[in-house]
Formats: C-alpha cells, structure tokens, sequence
C-alpha cells in the first residue's frame, strides 16, 4: 500500500489574533508545521498546538522563518549566513523545549514562507539553514519542495530529506509553486484538489497551471492552515488518498 504525509502550517496565532483551526487540523493531518514565533506564534498559542499533537499521535516539525512578523514571514530577506543559521538554531531549539514539556518531540525542520521558497534557489542562505540544523541536531528530517536542489544539498551534508507537494497551491510548468500575486496560484476546489492529490500520490504526476502534466515525487502533501476552508480541504484529500487506497501516516515518528 502507498503511504504519504500530511501536513498543515499550525501554530500561527498571536495573543487574541487567531489563525486557522489547529484543534480541527490535528485531528486530519498526521504531521505539524509549528510556528516559532519569528513569523507567527507565542508562547501559549504553540504550547497548545504541540500539546494536541502530542494527544493525537501527530508529528512535529520546526516551522522556521525569517524574523519578519509584520510580513508574515512572506518577504524574502538578505540575511548574512550566520544570522540565519543562528536564527534557525534559536527557533529550533524553543519548540524543542515546549515539546520536551509536552511529551514528544521536534522530527522535522520546514522552513517557512519566504525562507522555504529562498532556500530552493539560493545555496548560501540553503547551506546557512543545513548548518543550523547539522549544529543543533543533525537526526532532524528537511523538508523542502520537491524537485528543488536544496534537497540534494542536504542530503550530500548528511541530513535525511523529505519532498513535499501542496494541495492548495498551482504548479508552474517547472514544478514550481506560482507566485501568489498570480491569478490561480491559490487553489479552493476541495473536492478538485482531493482528486489532484489522489493522482500525484498514486501515479506522481500533478497538472501545472497551463494544463501540461509534469512528474513530481510526494512524500508529503501541504494544505496551509491559513487557507480558506483549509479544514475542509485537509478532510477531502485525506478522504480520497484513503478510499483510493493510500495510508496516511507521519514520515518521520511523533515521540
């Protein structure tokens, strides 16, 4: 039987501004994206969602960003390499610590936003990124976009890898992630996209934007917790990888 990840951006609230539903997402996805409090996330919100994955059995993964809350960790930012490499340090290791509270444990490391889309290109700031993780905790999964040369990156400095596709995001013909300020770059069909999905996990090829078909290798599937209808759409895919006969299950273990 195929197996492959699910996963959700979590964590993301501020104080009293919230984001998402994290209590409805845990009970879908079988991995977490939690925020580190330089893009999203404080304190008690990420207590909260590592303490509901910890209940439910889901893995946890380091959400790590530039520092740019403003912005949403969204606006790429020319950063020395020793900046970012200690920023990722410092971000990891405080969802270590509430996780360590929690009962479980940080899997994973996923860049966020601007980060992860910077780090597919640009080597310095990628290899800036494998060192901080290499430093802290060389055992932590990458997680990065499929099919880009950060993933080679890291796997040729030791660190085990995970290629990722998102379900609610359209593909350029290079495999690429359309920019968000395209028409279309944001997908909001659950049921179109349950079925997108179902086809990549099974057969490994998705449909760019401009209808042409292109292999892409999935270990994981992303629907971002911010999305609109975000639950809903995490709950068709799911509902069709399985009925299609496709297990859901972390890539890397909870606890």
């Amino acid at each position: 039987m195929r197996t492959i990840d699910l996963n959700s951006d979590l964590g993301e609230g501020y104080g009293a501004w919230t984001m998402g539903d994290d209590a409805a997402m845990l009970g879908i996805v079988s991995s977490a994206n939690v925020a580190c409090g330089f893009h999203a996330g404080d304190p008690l919100t990420i207590r909260a969602t590592v303490d509901g994955a910890a209940a439910r059995g889901v893995a946890v993964g380091a959400h790590v960003s530039y520092p740019d809350r403003v912005g949403f960790g969204r606006r790429p930012m020319d950063v020395t390499s020793a900046e970012l490499t200690a920023d990722v340090i410092y971000q990891i290791g405080a969802l270590q610590g509430i996780a360590r509270a929690a009962g479980t444990r940080v899997a994973y490391v996923k860049p966020h936003g601007a980060l992860y889309n910077t780090i597919a290109t640009d080597a310095r700031q990628a290899d800036a990124v494998i060192a901080a993780i290499r430093e802290i905790d060389p055992s932590l999964v990458l997680m990065g976009l499929s099919g880009t040369r950060i993933l080679d990156r890291a796997a040729d400095a030791g660190l085990a890898t995970v290629a990722e596709a998102f379900g609610d995001r359209a593909y350029t013909p290079d495999g690429q992630l359309v920019s968000r300020r395209e028409k279309g770059a944001v997908l909001h069909d659950a049921d179109a996209v349950a079925v997108r999905m179902l086809r990549l996990a099974v057969e490994g090829v998705i449909e760019a934007i401009d209808g042409s078909v292109l292999r892409l290798q999935a270990d994981s599937i992303c629907v971002h917790g911010d999305s609109a209808g975000a639950v809903e759409m995490a709950r068709r895919i799911r509902e069709e990888l399985v009925a299609g006969g496709v297990a859901i299950a972390p890539f890397a273990g909870a606890a």
